[in-house]
């Protein structure tokens, strides 16, 4: 997931024109992925982890404020706007490698009961003589 959040360089721009480096979102990356609802499970990842969701800023804004400091709705602008840019590169880089995927994959013509051929190179936790386990 980071990867994808980071994929177009180490910098990039906001349309306001601020220069970040990815670097620095990374805890806010991770505080976004930890507290929002997983697709597979329906749960937050950080419920599933420590039994708990975390405490965000948002949960402790007062509800009945009439007046809201400018500084604040400044910073809330611009979080929301390297939110949607980050929602952004994830799907144009999901839809990229989903393409270049799709373009270089062909559907295995095999069936249920077919006898096929599995590669044991990336498993590293085959034990047994080490003769038959030549390029392990």
């Amino acid at each position: 997931m980071i990867r994808r959040f980071c994929a177009y360089g180490l910098e990039f721009k906001d349309s306001d024109g601020f220069t970040h480096e990815w670097c620095t979102l990374i805890p806010a990356l991770e505080l976004e992925y930890k507290t929002s609802v997983n697709s597979s499970t329906g749960q937050m990842p950080a419920m599933i982890e420590k039994g708990w969701n975390p405490r965000l800023p948002a949960d402790t804004l007062r509800k009945d404020l009439i007046e809201i400091h400018p500084t604040a709705s400044s910073l809330k602008i611009i979080l929301d706007k390297v939110k949607y840019q980050a929602k952004q590169s994830m799907n144009d880089t999901f839809d990229y490698s989903k393409q270049k995927w799709d373009k270089s994959h062909k559907v295995p013509d095999f069936k249920v009961g077919d006898l096929v051929l599995v590669s044991t190179w990336n498993l590293n936790n085959i034990k047994g003589q080490r003769n038959l386990n030549i390029l392990m």
